[in-house]
């Protein structure tokens, strides 16, 4: 049995991954997914003040109220930088990092510097032209989204405060416990994905694997990406 702990994408929440929850009980694991600030059924949080600091808090009050400890952190795609800080601060609690389709920040990178220059101009931009500042709308989802899962997404997703993506990761070291990645082998244009894949291929202390899915299997394949975590949690 594992103790999971998610830290989902961004625009995104705890209701993407409902399809998992049954897949998760079934196989014995206890699943824990907060949703961060802003998002999702907190919406009404979000403002301009919420940063990568304040995700990063969402998770460690989740796992100090809760308990928990044996964790395995699970970061998908922006969730990666949120997963990576909360691994930091409570390193006594984790015991694994799994990283799907996710940034693996090193000390001192925001996600701004881990995109190509184009797509951190666009955030940037969303955020210039939003009449108070700090908005920054969803990218578009995966083109094998069936259409009744692309209305499902587009009637949930939220726009991100800016400083989400800008909070440079301030980290003590870099993680100590085992570290896995998963790539997602359906490659949209522009892919930020591929150099931590091979980051982890040739680092000591990570494995890597890939799976023949879109960016958010969780809302795709959610059977494969099962059977994918299964050999890493």
């Amino acid at each position: 049995m594992a103790m999971i702990v998610l830290c989902h994408g961004a625009w995104s929440a705890a209701w993407a991954w409902r399809r998992m929850r049954p897949l998760f009980a079934d196989a014995g694991h206890v699943f824990h997914a907060p949703t961060c600030t802003g998002l999702g059924e907190r919406a009404h949080l979000a403002g301009p003040d919420v940063d990568l600091e304040t995700h990063i808090a969402d998770i460690l009050g989740v796992i100090e109220t809760e308990e928990l400890t044996g964790i395995t952190l699970l970061g998908h795609s922006y969730g990666g930088m949120v997963a990576t800080g909360v691994a930091d601060r409570v390193r006594d609690r984790v015991e694994k990092l799994v990283y799907l389709d996710a940034f693996v920040p090193r000390d001192g990178e925001a996600l701004l510097d881990l995109v190509a220059p184009e797509l951190a101009r666009r955030m940037r931009d969303d955020a210039a032209r939003d009449p108070e500042g700090w908005r920054v709308r969803p990218n578009p989802v995966p083109p094998d989204t069936a259409p009744e899962d692309l209305a499902w997404i587009e009637r949930h997703r939220g726009d991100m405060p800016l400083r989400c993506f800008s909070t440079p990761l301030r980290l003590g070291a870099e993680p100590s416990c085992p570290r896995h990645y998963i790539y997602a082998t359906r490659i949209a244009p522009g892919d930020p994905f591929r150099p931590f894949y091979d980051r982890a291929r040739i680092e000591e202390g990570w494995t890597a694997r890939e799976i023949d899915a879109s960016h958010s299997p969780a809302v795709t394949a959610p059977e494969l990406l099962m059977r994918t975590l299964a050999d890493v949690i």
